[in-house]
């Protein structure tokens, strides 16, 4: 530093130095040359940063352009999205392997995931997606995907790796759960205190082992719930079982949106609704279409 500078200046100086990929010294850079002093013994410095800047941005454009067609071919954001973010070794492929129908290359070596890694949980008939991106500290890890994801699964092994996993993803909107893994290396002393940790802090936490599968079927449940919607099926009159694949609604839908969810305009045409299931009085019964469901209802339409 050769010229006087605000606190701001100095302090973006030094996340730059630090930051760990070259987007995280890009916005560093822009906070540099947003807070730098406007006299002119400054405006050596600012031209030079200004260059770095450029040289920089034209660095990332190419490396996505390059990228472009490999690492995001195929991923459309479904209604439900999950992503898995965690350190290099944490167990993040494996985590995926069980959660999901993905079949990503597991290696007992760092960074093994280069691209993001995309499967389909089924939760009793629901498919979410779940994404497994490159470890936060490798090159490859997306902000993008994390950012744009509904829930965030943090994969740790250790509490230390919270505030540090956090920080890299404070911008992103998504629910956040913390997934403890690798608890059967663990004594039961070590995971109480963990749990006890966990809870004290009130994150929304599961303790898993993705070799044992300790956990597993919580986390599924937390993940399933973490979206906010309920699960309605559908009945076909005169028929005993309920169709094998549920319609997601937001909370508060009512059966007219069930109606128009399976076909644009069939709520006119609906002449009866009977629902079974936990906003029913009793089996069966004859309700109106501004009738508000609850998560696991059945429901019945009758045509005109």
């Amino acid at each position: 530093m050769t010229v006087n500078a605000h606190p701001e200046y100095i302090a973006a100086e030094k996340e730059y130095y630090s930051a760990q990929n070259d987007e995280d010294r890009l916005l560093a850079l822009e906070k540099m040359i947003s807070v730098l002093p406007g006299h002119k013994g400054a405006e050596n410095l600012r031209a030079q940063i200004k260059l770095r800047y450029k040289r920089l941005k034209e660095k990332i454009a190419k490396e996505k352009k390059s990228k472009k067609g490999s690492s995001k071919t195929g991923i459309k954001k479904e209604d439900m999205q999950a992503v898995i973010v965690g350190k290099t070794k944490s167990g993040k492929s494996s985590l995926i392997s069980f959660l999901t129908n993905a079949k990503p290359e597991i290696a007992d070596y760092e960074f093994t995931t280069k691209f993001p890694i995309v499967g389909v949980m089924d939760y009793d008939g629901v498919g979410i997606q779940v994404i497994e991106v490159p470890a936060v500290e490798s090159e490859y890890y997306d902000r993008g995907i994390v950012n744009s994801a509904d829930t965030i699964l943090i994969l740790i092994t250790e509490l230390s790796q919270i505030p540090e996993i956090e920080k890299i993803i404070e911008r992103a909107p998504g629910k956040k759960i913390i997934v403890f893994n690798k608890v059967d290396l663990l004594s039961e002393n070590e995971k109480r205190k963990i749990f006890a940790t966990l809870q004290s802090k009130k994150y929304n936490f599961v303790l898993i082992s993705s070799k044992t599968k300790e956990g597993i079927s919580e986390l599924k449940e937390k993940l399933f719930k973490s979206f906010g919607k309920i699960r309605v099926y559908t009945k076909q009159p005169g028929e005993r079982e309920k169709a094998k694949k549920p319609i997601i609604l937001s909370p508060e839908s009512t059966v007219k949106n069930v109606a128009e969810k399976i076909l644009k305009g069939l709520s006119e045409k609906v002449k009866e609704t009977r629902i079974w299931g936990p906003s029913s009085k009793y089996s069966g019964q004859v309700v109106g279409l501004n009738h508000k469901l609850k998560d696991l209802d059945v429901v019945e339409f009758k045509t005109r």
